[in-house]
């Protein structure tokens, strides 16, 4: 079964590794993730406790600087999804690349719902970089 899956993405004027260095610390999630994440702090291992408008979750990034690679892993109570992202070089600046899967508990008009949120995130980022 192939799930239905959208791909967002955003331009940004600063360097692949300036960006993947932000988005690779969790801490800094709170600044451009300002729908999704409310709070975070470290948990166990590799995982962050994230207060998200919904209630309680738990993220984890898996970095790779040597392909830009930052996908991450989602459980909250509802839901648990791995968002594939990437951050890759474009001439001086850099794309920031992200996909998300419909998890099965999340009707058609709620997903799209949610990823639209994203928009407003990444405008986020943008700004906090290129300032």
């Amino acid at each position: 079964m192939i799930r239905t899956s959208i791909t967002k993405t955003v331009s940004i004027r600063a360097s692949a590794e300036k960006v993947f260095e932000f988005l690779s610390n969790p801490a800094n999630w709170p600044q451009w993730a300002i729908v999704n994440i409310k709070a975070i702090r470290p948990s166990e291992d590799e995982w962050w406790d994230v207060e998200m408008p919904m209630g309680q979750a738990k993220l984890r990034i898996r970095p790779d600087a040597s392909t830009g690679l930052l996908d991450h892993d989602f459980h909250a109570p509802d839901a648990s999804w791995t968002v594939p992202a990437r951050v890759v070089p474009n001439g001086d600046g850099s794309e920031f690349m992200l996909t998300f899967f419909q998890p099965p508990t999340f009707g058609d008009d709620f997903f799209k719902q949610q990823v639209n949120l994203v928009d407003s995130e990444l405008a986020k980022l943008k700004q906090i970089m290129e300032s």
